[in-house]
């Protein structure tokens, strides 16, 4: 008799590269689902990203007023970028931080792996927590926020009730820092 497991599994037959640049990939790939029927079905692949909340230890997470020109949005979000191949993740959290803030994050420790839209994208988010942050000057990346500021923990759930924080990476992080920290005051 065969498991619930090879009963649902699409089978994968190969993938055809019909785009290719530095920020993404597009394939068609050849599936079979359980039934027998078989097609070809977009998949997006982004490289993987590395995030981090920062905590200090008045209980403020650091926050970039950030706009995204795709949405025409701003909103309050986390430091965070991809990571270069063969590049380890906790190492580009750290460096995202400092590059895009101008502090570097103590005590760092992973929170979460997460795909934020599987079926059709493969984007493997890797979420940190740093416990405390030296100011090491202005940031030195390129211009990605209006504002950099710590923002109290206690103010998150009002500005994600009023959308200022919205998008995925930032309220993963968020909620499963505030947990990570919520247990360790138990």
């Amino acid at each position: 008799m065969a498991t619930n497991d090879e009963q649902t599994r699409w089978i994968v037959h190969g993938e055809r590269l019909i785009y290719d640049n530095r920020w993404i990939r597009l394939g068609l790939v050849d599936v079979e689902i359980p039934d027998g029927e078989r097609f070809e079905h977009h998949a997006v692949h982004l490289d993987r990203a590395a995030i981090a909340v920062v905590v200090d230890d008045q209980d403020r997470v650091l926050m970039m007023w950030r706009h995204r020109f795709l949405f025409d949005r701003w909103g309050w979000e986390l430091p965070g970028g991809l990571i270069d191949a063969g590049e380890d993740a906790i190492t580009t959290a750290v460096w995202e931080v400092e590059e895009e803030t101008g502090y570097r994050p103590k005590e760092v420790e992973h929170l979460v792996t997460y795909q934020p839209m599987a079926g059709m994208v493969d984007s493997e988010h890797n979420l940190f927590l740093a416990r405390g942050a030296e100011y090491v000057g202005s940031p030195t990346g390129e211009v990605e926020a209006d504002l950099i500021e710590w923002v109290p923990l206690t103010q998150i759930p009002d500005m994600i009730a009023r959308g200022d924080i919205w998008t995925s990476g930032t309220l993963i992080g968020l909620y499963a820092a505030q947990a990570r920290l919520n247990a360790g005051r138990v």
